[in-house]
């Protein structure tokens, strides 16, 4: 059926050599309301979705070069979840039947009824991105996420469809790529956004802790328990709950989360008795959870129980084009924060920061800019401030659980060193028993007998 004329109109990507027919369906599309990009092949439509992602491609079967089928195996490598629907003379029908068994999400022959087309192409849409209730119709739920990218395009547009059900999902990526932003998106976009969001970073607590924090204790259950505590399960009740750093939970904890997930309840330390609990799951790693597996450190019944949906967030340097604008994004609120008149970047300085590796991300870039806002005595942000604030050591950009875990490293490498190799007294000094300190190498993949005086020498 027709769209409904909005702000936000639906983008077509209508691909056909013919100039006619071309021009015929970007008519049609556009007094439905859509929004049209147009395309002579399949060589130049792959070239425009590198610049923009469209919601749906609306495509010819015979194309000059790469046929309409060969455009469709590529989209579904490069962008999975966007449709595709082929329109075919009669002799390419078997081609067309073929494609839709593959993925294609339909076909039309020519010639068509132009009332067809409009119902196909608004069950495709409705399809592939639910409409949000009316109040996040404009796109506020993902406003914390800034971006011009169509590789976080599509990104935005999975979390989206997966936003409407309460499948748990995983986020992938680097660390400072914008994964709690992500899941905070989801949140926000989901039937339960007015509930409660919660995050926890399971590697920043530590592991004595972690189980009361998740799951709450009663009065007595231990040393300091002087009261009841509520966890984060029934905490964000209702709501969305998001396991950051999943990958640094230890064993012991990964077995009574499943429970927690199997049954829906969760019980309270020191408890015998199990409470329910509604709560989404979306757990986010910049660790290989695969690797984790075949190490033994991450039960696999688990891991398929929070992987039911993954997203990848792409780095800074794969989304290049967003660096200009996240820079003057965070310019702007920094500036109100300094109480300062900054209006931007000079070019020399722009071109610094489009050219800088950026290995810690989104968040290393905030502050980069941080750093320039507070030390700018001009409107524009000069080239030296960008050098000097990119050439000094970014510190600030691990997360705490980054500079806990390369504290933890450091300091029994010392102790080894100190002891010989000798983890009976490297133990004893730590104040940990032997198993536990063993525990503790084996997670940082040190080997003992590596500093042996020996093996030093």
């Amino acid at each position: 059926m027709p769209q409904a004329k909005d702000t936000h109109p639906s983008h077509i990507l209508v691909v056909d050599d013919d100039p006619d027919m071309l021009r015929l369906l970007s008519i049609r599309l556009q007094g439905a309301g859509y929004r049209i990009s147009t395309a002579t092949s399949a060589e130049a439509a792959l070239a425009l979705l590198d610049a923009e992602r469209p919601q749906l491609v609306l495509s010819d079967v015979r194309l000059p070069g790469k046929d309409g089928l060969a455009l469709f195996d590529e989209l579904r490598q490069r962008h999975p979840s966007l449709p595709v629907i082929l329109l075919t003379a009669h002799g390419t029908i078997p081609d067309a039947v073929e494609a839709t068994a593959r993925g294609v999400f339909g076909y039309l022959t020519k010639p068509f009824d132009a009332r067809e087309l409009l119902d196909k192409i608004g069950q495709a849409l409705a399809l592939s991105a639910p409409p949000l209730p009316a109040a996040q119709a404009d796109e506020s739920w993902r406003s914390e996420i800034v971006s011009r990218s169509a590789r976080m395009a599509e990104v935005l547009a999975e979390a989206r469809m997966v936003a409407q059900s309460d499948a748990s999902v995983l986020l992938r990526g680097d660390s400072g790529a914008g994964k709690e932003l992500l899941a905070r998106a989801i949140h926000k976009a989901s039937p339960r956004a007015k509930k409660p969001f919660v995050a926890v970073n399971c590697g920043a607590i530590p592991e004595n802790l972690l189980e009361s924090e998740l799951f709450g204790h009663v009065k007595g259950a231990f040393t300091d328990a002087v009261s009841n505590h509520k966890g984060l399960f029934q905490a964000a009740d209702g709501g969305t709950l998001l396991l950051d750093e999943i990958g640094d939970m230890p064993p012991a904890l990964q077995v009574k989360l499943l429970r927690v997930l199997q049954e829906r309840a969760v019980r309270p330390l020191g408890s015998s008795q199990s409470i329910p609990v509604d709560v989404r799951i979306i757990s986010a790693t910049h660790r290989d959870l695969d690797a984790a597996m075949a190490a033994g450190q991450f039960r696999e019944d688990l891991y398929y129980r929070l992987n039911v949906v993954t997203l990848t967030l792409p780095t800074l340097g794969e989304r290049r084009e967003d660096i200009g604008l996240l820079a003057n994004h965070f310019l702007q609120k920094l500036a109100s924060k300094y109480g300062k008149r900054l209006s931007g970047f000079a070019p020399e300085a722009l071109k610094a920061l489009n050219a800088s590796p950026w290995p810690g991300n989104v968040r290393q870039l905030y502050n980069v800019v941080e750093q320039v806002s507070a030390l700018s005595t001009t409107p524009l942000v000069p080239l030296t401030l960008v050098q000097r604030a990119l050439r000094a050591p970014q510190v600030e950009v691990l997360t705490y659980a980054e500079a806990k875990q390369r504290f933890e490293r450091d300091y029994l490498v010392g102790l080894l060193k100190i002891t010989d190799g000798n983890v009976a007294d490297a133990a004893r000094l730590a104040d940990r028993n032997r198993t536990e300190f063993y525990r503790l190498l084996q997670k940082h993949e040190l080997t003992p007998g590596n500093f042996k005086a020996e093996a030093l020498k």
